[in-house]
């Protein structure tokens, strides 16, 4: 009986994304303090689209994975959809996560959300807001 998914092991054993963006327009870290997880989202925006995404986390090989993918699933699109990026999609994603792993797809989120608010808070001048 396998504890994680193959999609888990695989962006654990290959993440994608990993590193940091120089000049990053959004940048989001969010950490857990129970397990001693921390993840930073760099965000390269172009039109309003999520161009250039990057991470780096230290944690366990869940946390890790999350973050691999929930690059994955913002690159290339929207502001506002990867706004709407929920830690239920990273984990459908991964073909799932052990339940006592689940707060790792929510740091996932939080970060990612942390660097668009970040992005937001940097360019509020042309948002109309």
């Amino acid at each position: 009986m396998a504890l994680y998914s193959e999609k888990v092991m695989d962006h654990f054993r290959n993440p994608r994304n990993v590193g940091s963006i120089e000049n990053a327009d959004g940048i989001g870290e969010v950490g857990n303090a129970k397990c001693g997880d921390i993840m930073k989202i760099y965000l390269k925006i172009d039109d309003d689209i999520v161009s250039d995404v990057k991470f780096e986390t230290f944690g366990c090989g869940s946390a890790i994975a999350s973050s691999s993918m929930a690059t994955e699933l913002i690159k290339g699109k929207p502001v506002s959809e990867a706004l709407t990026l929920t830690n239920k999609a990273v984990t459908e994603a991964l073909d799932g996560l052990p339940a006592h792993k689940l707060h790792c797809s929510v740091l996932a989120e939080e970060a990612i959300r942390a660097a668009v608010e970040d992005y937001h808070s940097r360019h509020s001048a042309g948002t109309g807001a």
